[in-house]
């Protein structure tokens, strides 16, 4: 077996890698950014602990297929990058289309979410969630409630007591 050979199957195992072991990941249409909206958004990934990177889509095609997310390879089609989350599911959604907002030249194309594939209205629809503190401090919120209410009930019938035997 050739080198090039070698070499091309090694990348499509670990992009086959990389997208088995995401949590999230988002493909985009790139074209139209300049090299300093590119870096600005590498960079707001790369905070978020998120990997951008773009690949030949001939080899992307075939880590989709190998990964079982043949319907992605649709979407493979012109210069694209993809965003590779392994922790924050939210995380390549929110930035990215915060990011498209702002330079529409950035297009999603589609996602794949926890192993799903997702169109770009779910892509968006995702991003649009609170981050996961966000939603743990509101599942806080709603579990503190109770014993709340139930503290304010318990100090008015205290104070009633108080005041109707002073």
């Amino acid at each position: 077996m050739s080198k090039v050979l070698e070499a091309k199957q090694a990348v499509v195992t670990e992009i086959a890698d990389k997208m088995k072991a995401s949590a999230s990941m988002v493909v985009v249409d790139y074209r139209g950014l300049n090299v300093a909206q590119a870096t600005e958004l590498r960079k707001q990934l790369r905070e978020a602990g998120v990997e951008f990177k773009v690949y030949k889509n001939s080899m992307a095609r075939r880590a989709a297929e190998a990964s079982g997310l043949e319907g992605l390879n649709e979407h493979l089609t012109g210069p694209n990058a993809i965003a590779f989350s392994t922790e924050d599911v939210i995380a390549p959604a929110k930035i990215i289309n915060n990011f498209a907002k702002d330079n529409e030249a950035l297009e999603i194309k589609a996602g794949v979410i926890e192993g799903a594939l997702a169109s770009v209205e779910e892509v968006k629809a995702l991003a649009t969630l609170p981050s996961r503190e966000g939603l743990l401090s509101m599942l806080l919120s709603v579990l503190q409630a109770p014993m709340r209410n139930f503290a304010l009930a318990t100090k008015a019938v205290a104070d009633q007591k108080e005041e109707q035997g002073a």
